[in-house]
């Protein structure tokens, strides 16, 4: 599905057939249609995958021994090195994201997706936060929030002015914040 996205990315959404990610990603037009009803579909399927490989990578983070502010750090520089080795994936995030503002039958599948990923963030968090024996100073899930709007934030900039935006700072925004939930 990396060859569709990529395609999406490169092209544009508006720009992009589904006879044209089928071609890219090795299949028939017509195979695409056997998985999937829609070209919304494939792209929310590509979607679920990327998802489902950064909490697998958030679980191996949190499961380390190393100390909260040591784990944030991480977390920020893994989202950081993903950016940078597959930007046309925060491309085409933002696009979705600006496709599901114009189609409301999208823009509800990429909520329930989007919403689902920060409850199984939260829940990540909240279970290490416990681990940890640290009562947050705020619900769990705003904590969960400020750091997508960080990791969001960070890429759009990123994406913009490729060159302004340290490698390290999601890292160092995300063990900044680390301190403050143990008080």
């Amino acid at each position: 599905m990396d060859a569709a996205a990529t395609v999406c990315a490169r092209r544009g959404l508006a720009r992009t057939s589904l006879e044209e990610i089928a071609e890219t990603a090795g299949f028939t037009k017509g195979a695409v249609y056997a998985n999937f009803g829609s070209r919304d579909e494939l792209l929310l399927a590509m979607l679920d995958e990327r998802f489902a490989e950064r909490l697998a990578a958030l679980e191996r983070v949190f499961a380390s021994s190393e100390a909260p502010e040591h784990q944030a750090r991480r977390a920020g520089e893994d989202f950081t090195r993903v950016f940078a080795a597959d930007p046309e994936w925060q491309r085409l995030f933002f696009e979705l994201a600006v496709h599901a503002a114009a189609d409301e039958t999208f823009r509800v599948a990429l909520v329930a997706r989007h919403r689902a990923m920060r409850e199984r963030i939260a829940a990540l968090l909240e279970r290490r936060l416990a681990e940890l024996g640290i009562d947050p100073p705020m619900p769990v899930r705003d904590i969960t929030l400020m750091a997508f709007a960080m990791v969001n934030g960070v890429a759009l900039e990123a994406m913009l002015e490729p060159g302004d935006v340290p490698d390290d700072l999601l890292g160092r925004m995300f063990a900044l914040l680390s301190p403050s939930l143990e008080r």
